[in-house]
């Protein structure tokens, strides 16, 4: 059910999925949702820790053996590529705060969060520095794809040009740093 639910916030968006419209997806009465989940909020934390999971999965699988800018650059297009392909279910992973260390949010966070540390052991970053730049990533390529999605580029400039100005920029960056 939570996989139907993800699915279909990528379709309608987050904002718009209801049990209801879960419900009729699935084609079962809307409290039959409910021996399932608690509710909204509950479906959309699910949703939250899947998109969390998926997501870390594809980044972790693009680095894995590499190193410095070829890491960043997987990172990053694999990152892009997820939020691109499932915009509602990435949604769900906006502010939501896991309840305690077993939560599968706290989890999923975790391993995505360990997928861009072994971006950033690619570069000379200080223990001081690490949380910097690790919402310095989060910040470029959330930006960029969270804009893409929702089609904010309308200029003429090559989408995946800028992109790769995007990551050459960050790359300069951390080796500055």
């Amino acid at each position: 059910m939570v996989a139907a639910g993800a699915a279909l916030a990528d379709e309608v968006g987050l904002a718009h999925l209801t049990m209801g419209l879960l419900a009729g997806r699935l084609g079962v009465r809307t409290p039959s949702l409910y021996k399932h989940v608690a509710g909204q909020d509950d479906l959309n934390r699910r949703i939250a820790a899947l998109a969390l999971s998926e997501a870390a999965d594809a980044v972790g699988s693009a680095v894995q053996g590499r190193a410095g800018r070829d890491a960043l650059a997987a990172a990053a297009r694999a990152f892009r590529a997820f939020v691109l392909a499932h915009p509602g279910r990435y949604a769900a992973t906006i502010g939501v705060e896991p309840t305690g260390p077993d939560d599968p949010v706290a989890a999923a966070s975790r391993r995505l969060l360990d997928a861009f540390m072994a971006v950033l052991r690619g570069y000379r970053i200080g223990e001081a520095d690490v949380d910097h730049a690790l919402r310095m990533l989060r910040s470029l390529f959330h930006g960029f794809a969270t804009l893409q999605a929702a089609d904010g580029f309308q200029w003429s400039a090559d989408i995946d040009e800028s992109f790769a100005w995007l990551i050459d920029f960050a790359d300069r960056g951390l080796r500055a740093g």
